[in-house]
């Protein structure tokens, strides 16, 4: 008889931190299975489940959506990784949510991607898109042949909203209030685990082999698979 053992991780990290990278790495070398609250989102208000319709009704209004429904949403769609280890990504994002998580599943760890906010400006403020392409450049590592014109096109190049210098001092600060008492919530049970640096591919080795050492070397074991 074969005994599963599960991981469930959360890893949090403030927009532009690169915790899109780091969590496809985890998925990739430990073999967990990623969910993600925006993907969630989206693909309810997508099918038009009744959650779904709820969650849009009050994005429509321009209104937060409460932390019932969004724990709802996500709890349930975690029910269906009950065999599995998992990732979970976006989710919680208040003490409230952190709370209902508690109650449902045993959380082995808490990721957190600590990159200065100084290199998250830059990072972010130095990206510019192509709009009918979607082909993305950064003015640092990636930059166009001829500046602020597609490569390809020639047709000029804008930044999004989204990445402009005000706006992404605007969502740092936001970030930085909502989550610190998740933070402080995950530091206080003991199982908060801090990553610092200003570059993914120095960042990740840290991660890699802080989980080396808490995951089963088996990755199909470790993903409930065998």
């Amino acid at each position: 008889m074969v005994v599963r053992v599960l991981f469930r991780a959360v890893i949090m990290g403030p927009p532009g931190s690169g915790k899109g990278t780091v969590s496809d790495r985890i998925v990739k070398s430990f073999g967990l299975k990623h969910l993600s609250s925006g993907d969630v989102l989206r693909a309810n208000m997508k099918s038009q489940s009744e959650i779904g319709l709820l969650v849009k009704s009050y994005i429509d209004q321009g209104q937060l959506v409460p932390d019932d429904v969004i724990s709802r949403l996500i709890l349930g769609d975690l029910k269906h990784l009950e065999n599995c280890s998992w990732l979970l990504d976006g989710f919680p994002r208040t003490v409230t949510q952190a709370e209902s998580l508690h109650k449902a599943y045993h959380i082995d760890t808490v990721i957190n991607l600590d990159v200065p906010f100084e290199t998250i400006k830059e990072r972010l403020t130095s990206r510019w898109v192509h709009p009918a392409s979607g082909r993305v450049y950064n003015t640092n590592f990636n930059p166009p042949k001829i500046p602020g014109l597609d490569n390809i096109t020639g047709e000029p190049l804008v930044q999004r909203n989204d990445d402009k210098p005000e706006t992404v001092t605007k969502r740092l600060k936001a970030y930085e209030t909502q989550t610190k008492p998740v933070l402080e919530y995950y530091r206080k049970k003991g199982i908060l685990e801090t990553f610092t640096g200003t570059e993914t591919n120095r960042i990740w080795p840290q991660v890699h082999a802080f989980l080396c050492s808490r995951i089963p070397d088996d990755p199909k074991a470790a993903a409930g698979k065998v």
